[in-house]
């Protein structure tokens, strides 16, 4: 519960939900939801009992990259935040991969890695892709030192490659 928060409860008890969720239906035939987690859960917190949503048909894929760019495209996320979204959004671009499609091709014919297609989308370069997707090895510990800016992005990549067993001793020293 941050203030952000406060806010989108009170615009909902004040306007209702101005944007819909997105839902898919999914092979046992339940709904599973894909972005509008933040709407939902300011509903449960107004004391509403439903939320309005449009459902799409999306295989899991492609509900996972949809819900890794709304998600990237909030004011405020956080680096272990943006992290998970991009290693998801990676490993399901690289699962539907071998589709060569116009906006995949480079000018010599050939085609962009996953990585390089992802840094077009967002806006970060490849290898600041990299990165935070390596920090999705540390522990939550360290990664939470780096969502409070006590710790650099930098130096937690090279944490990363650390065992667990020594970035809880890092830690310990470090807090």
């Amino acid at each position: 519960m941050d203030g952000d928060m406060e806010q989108l409860v009170e615009s909902i008890k004040r306007n209702g939900v101005m944007t819909p969720a997105t839902v898919r239906l999914k092979e046992d035939g339940r709904y599973e939801l894909i972005s509008g987690h933040r709407r939902k859960k300011a509903c449960e917190l107004a004391g509403l009992e439903t939320l309005k949503c449009e459902v799409k048909e999306l295989t899991r894929d492609e509900a996972i990259i949809v819900m890794v760019e709304s998600n990237l495209q909030r004011s405020v996320i956080l680096p272990s935040e943006k992290a998970f979204a991009y290693k998801m959004k990676l490993e399901a671009m690289k699962r539907t991969a071998g589709r060569p499609t116009k906006e995949n091709a480079c000018h010599n014919g050939t085609h962009l890695r996953s990585d390089q297609e992802l840094a077009l989308q967002v806006g970060d370069s490849a290898r600041s892709i990299q990165r935070y997707i390596r920090l999705t090895e540390l522990i939550p510990e360290l990664l939470e030192c780096i969502d409070n800016k006590k710790l650099g992005l930098v130096i937690a990549v090279d944490l990363s490659y650390l065992d667990v067993q020594v970035q809880k001793w890092v830690y310990e020293y470090f807090k």
